[in-house]
């Protein structure tokens, strides 16, 4: 019964008519803010207005590409080589958002392609896996990554300054840059930490403060930074 159901939801697509152009349109509309709308409710804290956009608008062009090519293989070609020169401007962001594009994407070819009951399908059970996957939290890790820095005198040495508190704390730590200020007379220490959320952050550090002369110290949630070369 679901196979019939799909199939007659199937255009062909050796013509290409207004209506069959109208309703495949409208549907990659449909199913992109479908899409939209789920990865808005699992990234509450992260997405933006221009990335949810794209999300609606990228299966209707996906769309009407492949309309436009249909079985025109020199047509594929030409539109291939168009595209080639295309470069984003941006660099790539979270793994999820990249898969949030591959969906839409997906999305569009099947509209395109006219398969539009196996759209639907598909965009219902990978927009359903998404809400479970969010919603169990699969993945989380219970440690979090920070960044931690450490202003020092030059006459400490830092390769051991605060190994004790780490080990204290059972924060599991590596150092990821070194650099003077003040004319050689401080030193910046900039660590990647690991830190259980049990873990006591005024307490550890005011445990760095005790070692580091109450000089300069800062705890962020941004991601380690990485060495530079």
């Amino acid at each position: 019964m679901l196979d019939s159901i799909l199939n007659d939801t199937t255009l062909s697509t050796t013509e290409l008519t207004l209506t069959s152009a109208l309703e495949t349109i409208l549907l990659a509309i449909i199913l992109g803010t479908i899409i939209s709308l789920t990865y808005m409710k699992t990234n509450k804290s992260t997405y933006t207005q221009g990335f949810t956009l794209t999300l609606i608008v990228l299966p209707i062009v996906v769309a009407v590409i492949i309309l436009m090519i249909g079985s025109n293989i020199a047509r594929a070609f030409s539109l291939a080589g168009a595209f080639s020169i295309i470069r984003f401007r941006s660099a790539a962001g979270d793994p999820k958002d990249i898969t949030y594009v591959l969906f839409t994407m997906a999305a569009g070819l099947a509209c395109g392609v006219g398969s539009l009951g196996y759209a639907v399908l598909f965009t219902v059970i990978l927009c359903a896996l998404m809400f479970v996957l969010s919603s169990f939290k699969f993945g989380v890790r219970r440690s979090q990554q920070k960044t931690l820095k450490v202003t020092i005198p030059e006459n400490l040495g830092y390769e051991e300054a605060f190994e004790e508190v780490f080990r204290k704390f059972g924060v599991q730590y590596e150092l990821k840059k070194i650099r003077t200020t003040e004319l050689g007379s401080l030193y910046e220490l900039v660590y990647s930490v690991t830190m259980s959320g049990s873990i006591n952050q005024k307490a550890f550090l005011d445990s760095i403060r005790t070692r580091n002369g109450n000089l300069d110290l800062s705890l962020t949630m941004a991601p380690p930074v990485m060495a530079e070369y």
